[in-house]
């Protein structure tokens, strides 16, 4: 079987090391496409360099290859200053000193080359994906988790998502009309977690690669220099945002 590889990555949040360390881990991976799931900005200190990194790849190596690249919450909080929706007020300084940070490069690139929605569907080898940082129930906060699947999804063959920080993968079968399968369809959902800022107590970056058509699906963590990323961070943002990077809370 010729197996064609995809790179999927969610919340990056600035991470310019995690990000590297996940470029590093998989150099050696040809892949067919790429998959950004949104939040590339907030919360870690280098956004701009994030965007500039995602900009440099997509005319050099990437070039052609990216095939997803959606908003997550983050992009709608700090480019459209949807500030009311944080419950907290360290989260609201966190996302102005983003913003008062953020280059016109960087704007333009969210605001032109990110799809503004927070989904977007796509066939891949004749498979139906959706992508969507969030859910169903709402495409930049509400997250879906395995065992808790709200909203029909059966039209789709993949469901890839991120916001939640979690890495899954897990199938649902929905009833159908299809005897030769036994009347059910199969969806298999993906989360590859989070790049720059993981919160299931793993504190590595964490991305996915799925492989078509086998369906083969690989949730994949690999360390990276902690320590100088949260070098970086001001005095001015909450301690909170850099210790739970060791903790990967």
């Amino acid at each position: 079987m010729n197996n064609k590889k995809y790179l999927i990555l969610s919340d990056i949040h600035g991470n310019v090391s995690a990000f590297n360390s996940v470029l590093e881990d998989c150099k050696n991976d040809e892949f067919e496409g790429i998959i950004i799931l949104g939040d590339c900005i907030d919360y870690g200190m280098r956004s701009n360099d994030i965007i500039e990194s995602i900009i440099k790849l997509g005319a050099g190596e990437w070039k052609n290859k990216i095939l997803v690249n959606i908003w997550g919450n983050h992009e709608k909080l700090v480019v459209d200053k949807d500030l009311e929706r944080l419950s907290s007020d360290r989260g609201r300084v966190m996302a102005k000193y983003t913003a008062g940070n953020l280059t016109d490069a960087s704007v333009e690139y969210i605001n032109t080359k990110m799809n503004k929605a927070g989904f977007e569907e796509v066939t891949i080898e004749g498979f139906k994906f959706l992508a969507v940082h969030g859910s169903m129930q709402d495409n930049f906060w509400k997250s879906i988790m395995p065992g808790e699947l709200r909203g029909d999804y059966k039209e789709y063959d993949f469901v890839l998502s991120g916001h939640s920080h979690y890495p899954h993968c897990f199938a649902e079968f929905y009833d159908v009309d299809d005897p030769e399968n036994r009347n059910k369809k199969a969806v298999t959902f993906i989360n590859p977690g989070s790049v720059g800022q993981p919160r299931n107590h793993n504190p590595m970056a964490q991305y996915a690669v799925l492989s078509l058509p086998s369906k083969r699906v690989e949730l994949r963590a690999v360390e990276y220099d902690i320590e100088y990323e949260q070098s970086l961070f001001p005095d001015e943002i909450d301690a909170f945002y850099k210790t739970r990077l060791t903790r990967g809370v």
